[in-house]
């Protein structure tokens, strides 16, 4: 934090202000915005805690991950469809695709049909 300090004392000048800060091990952060999804690999994460304020610290490699705007409709969706329509892949997927993954809204819509 502050050069040529030994971290020894620089943790008890923080306790002595009653600032606790915790590592946490984490393997990824993700933090979704509206339009992106910004995405640290490897971060050192650590949480401070100063007069009952948490902020978290975070440092690591970023990358920006644009949202798309079709949902993500995996196997296990469309199997689902399927089963509870008796519909081909095909529908299922379309069904699927039309109520933006939505699988309540894809089965009313085949059972309707």
């Amino acid at each position: 934090m502050f050069p040529g300090m030994n971290p020894r004392e620089m943790q008890k000048a923080m306790k002595r202000l009653g600032i606790r800060q915790e590592e946490i091990d984490a393997e990824e952060v993700i933090i979704k915005t509206k339009d992106k999804d910004l995405v640290i690999k490897n971060p050192q994460v650590s949480k401070v805690n100063m007069m009952g304020q948490e902020t978290f610290q975070i440092v690591g490699n970023i990358t920006e991950v644009e949202k798309d705007a079709k949902a993500e409709i995996n196997e296990d969706d469309i199997e689902t469809v399927m089963v509870q329509t008796g519909c081909s892949k095909e529908e299922a997927l379309e069904a699927l695709e039309q109520s933006s993954g939505n699988l309540a809204e894809a089965i009313l819509k085949l059972q309707n049909n």
